[in-house]
Order: structure tokens, then sequence, then C-alpha cells
């Protein structure tokens, strides 16, 4: 199964309001989700984001694929940079020789 962290919208007609989930890539975008990340409001200024950073982190590692947008929401948060720095500090001591 091949998951995806995308925008699910709710809210009403003209007033969009977005979930962050984890989600099998074969779902239709509002389907049924593997669980709920954070919020996402456009409508604020500046736009509202909410994420569950462990949660996220945790999907990263088990490889999920995030969206465009949901990947520069991430990066905005600072989630993105501690993931990559904590793939960095892991590899690093995997190639650590053993003495």
């Amino acid at each position: 199964m091949a998951v995806v962290m995308r925008l699910q919208r709710h809210g009403t007609k003209k007033k969009p309001f977005y979930w962050i989930v984890a989600l099998d890539s074969r779902k239709p975008r509002d389907g049924r989700f593997l669980e709920n990340l954070g919020t996402y409001d456009p409508r604020t200024e500046p736009p509202a984001v909410e994420v569950k950073q462990d949660r996220a982190l945790y999907w990263l590692g088990q490889g999920a694929k995030p969206s465009e947008t949901v990947r520069s929401l991430l990066r905005k948060q600072g989630t993105l940079k501690s993931f990559f720095e904590s793939k960095k500090k892991t590899g690093q001591a995997k190639s650590k020789p053993a003495e």
C-alpha cells in the first residue's frame, strides 16, 4: 500500500478548510484516511497551519510521500528539516566503522 500525505477538503462552499491526512494513494481525495495529521486554514491572515509533528515524522519515516502543497506546509513548519536532519544522523551512525 502506497501511503501519501495530502489535503482533505472540509468547510462549506467558498469557505475551504483542510485536514492534512495520511491515506492510501488509491483512495479518493475526501475518502477514508489512515490518520489525521493536522489542519490548514487558508482564509486567515497569515494562513493557519497546525501539524502533529511527531505523527508527520512517523509517516515520513514509513515512506509516505507528501503532495506538493503538504510538502510546502511541512517545510514552513520545519517538519521536513527535522526529518532530514534525523535521517542524516541515523545514516552517519550506520556508516561509522565498528571498533
